[in-house]
């Protein structure tokens, strides 16, 4: 089976492929330091929880976005595992052209991604990835990944309001009855959501605009992106282990 493992700025993402079927999704905080063995031994509990046996285990593919947690992983991975795992970086086979000035700044949870939606829904599709910053990216039909736009993610919105306001009080991220709050809480949840909603409908039509588009597939990811693809008809698919079906994918072209 192979591990597949996401590691992003809030988020660390564990699946478990056996072939194209996730046996299992696990997730686990970036933030606290950790060394190789707690990984190593944090892996083979999530394994164990499932009753399973670190020998099902027999490859590992992952990408990162947190470069000071690679060489724990990597090592916890080679130590409990007996594997060395892939590494999403420049010079991976992905079956699409990143074509930009410097295709080595792409991050790789957005190659991940792009590979993951182009594979499995076809081309031309935009992916919004909900994460700590929301992402989208759009590769065309012939498989070219031709730009991106980076906004601040719905949490980084959130910490902002209440980290540099005084009187702003921390609230639960959710989506508000209706848009006009009744009180401060419900003001700042009506615009967190509702704002990024409106985000996402403009940026999405500018796109099409831009690069005259008529028809173009819209998948989201993230963790926050069901709130948003449950309110627009602009998203056509809400898919929350696409980065994980994309290290799967990857993982699969490199053999």
């Amino acid at each position: 089976m192979l591990l597949a493992i996401d590691i992003g700025n809030t988020n660390i993402t564990i699946g478990l492929f056996n072939g194209d079927e996730i046996e299992g999704t696990f997730r686990m905080t970036t933030k606290i330091p950790r060394t190789s063995d707690e990984y190593g031994i944090f892996f083979y509990n999530l394994l164990h929880s499932r009753g399973m046996s670190r020998e099902v285990v027999d490859a590992a593919i992952m990408a990162s976005v947190v470069p000071d947690v690679n060489h724990h992983i990597i090592n916890g991975l080679i130590k409990y595992f007996n594997v060395n795992p892939i590494l999403v970086e420049p010079g991976i086979k992905t079956g699409i052209k990143i074509n930009i000035p410097n295709p080595k700044e792409m991050g790789a949870d957005r190659i991940v991604d792009a590979v993951a939606a182009y594979e499995i829904y076809g081309g031309p599709v935009l992916v919004i990835d909900y994460g700590t910053a929301t992402t989208h990216d759009l590769v065309l039909e012939d498989a070219t990944l031709v730009g991106g736009v980076t906004s601040p993610g719905i949490r980084i919105a959130a910490h902002a309001l209440w980290q540099d306001a005084a009187k702003l009080p921390k609230i639960e991220i959710m989506k508000p009855d209706r848009v006009l709050g009744k009180d401060t809480i419900t003001s700042m949840q009506s615009g967190l959501i509702f704002g990024h909603i409106g985000q996402t409908e403009y940026i999405i039509r500018k796109v099409r605009e831009e690069v005259g588009l008529d028809k173009m597939t819209v998948v989201a990811t993230g963790g926050l992106g069901k709130i948003i693809a449950d309110e627009t008809d602009c998203i056509d698919y809400y898919d929350p282990n696409l980065t994980l079906k994309g290290l799967n994918i990857l993982y699969h072209k490199q053999k």
